[in-house]
């Protein structure tokens, strides 16, 4: 089943009295669409259909569609928890190297639910997160944590090794 097929059903449940052109300006789609998948959907079972008056239908979600519903809601919730453990395993890990490594604070760079489970999971071992400079940084990539010298801290490295190999 399609997304918007999906979005269909979850629109219809929350509110059966919406008109074809409310579903088709909620959805972004043509009413003429609506209208073709809605049929599919009664065919499928998943709908049904009942007079209010002469030109307005009102929608009801059969047991058969509730059920899809609830599946795919289901299905979202498990890949989402799925992908909330992975960051969780990773943001523990990132942890316990920075504490293996004695580094008491770092500098976080990145945003978003990764960067925001890995500033909860660094509080939650100790590690202090510093706005301004740190001699390390934690950037977040992806679903993945790097941990790296800042680049002040290399540049400063740089220069010494520069100095030793002229003297």
């Amino acid at each position: 089943m399609r997304d918007y097929e999906y979005r269909l059903l979850d629109a219809i449940a929350d509110n059966p009295t919406v008109t074809q052109a409310g579903l088709a300006s909620q959805l972004g789609v043509a009413v003429g669409s609506v209208n073709w998948y809605i049929k599919r959907m009664v065919a499928k079972g998943y709908v049904k259909a009942t007079r209010m008056q002469r030109t307005r239908l009102k929608y009801h979600l059969t047991p058969e569609g509730v059920a899809l519903l609830a599946r795919r809601t289901s299905e979202y919730m498990e890949r989402s928890l799925g992908v909330y453990r992975k960051l969780r395993r990773a943001a523990r890990a990132m942890a316990a190297e920075i504490q293996n490594r004695g580094i008491e604070n770092v500098l976080l760079r990145g945003d978003g639910d990764s960067a925001d489970i890995l500033k909860l999971t660094l509080l939650e071992h100790g590690v202090i997160l510093t706005n301004v400079t740190a001699d390390w940084v934690v950037r977040c990539v992806g679903s993945d944590y790097r941990l790296e010298m800042s680049t002040v801290e290399v540049e400063l490295n740089h220069s010494v090794e520069r100095d030793n190999v002229r003297t």
